[in-house]
């Protein structure tokens, strides 16, 4: 799927998208938050004009600075409309200030009929205009989709539970496709998509929220009783792991869920004898990245007095997880263990800092 720079025809008309003969879906650029028409007539005029855009340094250059300011060059890199350019988007969103103020210093140039240079950017064939903008940290799946949102009001390339595909499995969480009614507790988990809150009869306030899997949605039902203890993990686009009992919805058919407790992702992580597995190598090893992994770390009492033993959910998840570490030379490779006492808490800003830090497939829970 892809936006519709590469279709001069599917604009902000009559409609958002279309299909084209490849059976792609297409969507209009009027879809985009944030992009008016202004913007859109600017950009298609000059793409007709001269063609393709090369390079978001050859758009700025082409387009009116006056119509397509920042906020809607922002707008387009989320939506995901310059992915067929070939560059990260998040290397294109720190592009954006030296694009933008080299395509208005060649139009002051141009304007005084001065030709300068050193003030134009390389546009050569093997001139990567883009060198001192790859710096950048890369972006998580979750923080792609969550611009899509932003821009479009919904996710294109994926769901957000595909960063939880290990997680999931891990943790034996069955998918929504796959259960049934049954009085035996069961684990699942989903994105929250709808939340509506209901008084009772008693006065008491009740939540159904609507879980989404990308298998399959249903209604969960969160009581009185239960509501206290979870209320700040009921936030919209958030995923989330319920257990409950799976019941016919003999009002709205289908299934629902009676709610007995609900994690997040990092709390059920660090349920069990579980560890946080970090692949290095001796280059990424450096003394920076020892002092982020550092900054992660925390230390637990291994023998706490009886009166302190934890031993519900949440507070054995308040003791984190272990590390491990796969340590790689040129020659030789170890797995080491840090003491037990030492432990990181598995939230999602944990995880993504690792995996900024010791590259994507490095980090694992084992």
């Amino acid at each position: 799927m892809e936006l519709a720079l590469v279709n001069p025809d599917v604009n902000c008309g009559e409609y958002m998208f279309t299909v084209n003969d490849a059976g792609e879906i297409v969507y209009g650029l009027g879809a985009i938050k944030g992009l008016g028409e202004g913007p859109i007539e600017s950009l298609l005029l000059a793409r007709n004009e001269g063609g393709p855009f090369k390079d978001l340094f050859d758009f700025c250059a082409r387009t009116d600075g006056r119509k397509i300011n920042k906020r809607a060059l922002e707008a387009l890199v989320k939506a995901g409309a310059f992915d067929t350019l070939g560059v990260e988007r998040w290397v294109l969103m720190k592009a954006i200030p030296d694009a933008v103020k080299a395509a208005d210093q060649q139009s002051r140039n141009s304007s005084s009929g001065i030709d300068d240079l050193f003030g134009v950017v390389d546009d050569s064939d093997d001139a990567d205009v883009y060198e001192h903008c790859r710096d950048v940290l890369s972006w998580t799946g979750r923080q792609r989709l969550g611009g899509e949102k932003e821009t479009l009001g919904l996710f294109l390339t994926g769901h957000p539970i595909d960063d939880y595909e290990d997680d999931l499995r891990q943790l034996k969480v069955k998918r929504l496709s796959h259960i049934n009614a049954d009085k035996k507790m069961q684990t699942v988990s989903g994105l929250i998509v709808d939340k509506r809150f209901i008084k009772t009869k008693r006065g008491d306030q009740m939540v159904i929220i609507t879980l989404d899997d990308r298998t399959g949605r249903i209604d969960a039902t969160i009581f009185a009783k239960t509501l206290p203890d979870v209320q700040d993990k009921l936030g919209t686009d958030e995923v989330i792991i319920v257990k409950g009992e799976v019941e016919n919805d003999e009002y709205a058919g289908g299934l629902r869920v009676r709610v007995v407790s609900i994690m997040d992702i990092g709390e059920a992580r660090a349920q069990g004898d579980k560890a946080v597995k970090i692949s290095v190598t001796n280059k990424q090893w450096t003394p920076a990245n020892r002092s982020v992994l550092q900054g992660l770390l925390f230390e637990i009492d291994l023998n706490p007095p009886v009166n302190e033993l934890m031993e519900s959910q949440q507070a054995q998840g308040s003791q984190g997880c272990k590390i491990k570490m796969q340590y790689q030379t040129a020659n030789a490779s170890c797995e080491l263990h840090f003491a037990p006492q030492w432990r990181i808490h598995p939230t999602d800003d944990a995880i993504t800092t690792l995996k900024q830090v010791f590259g994507e497939n490095s980090v694992s829970l084992s």
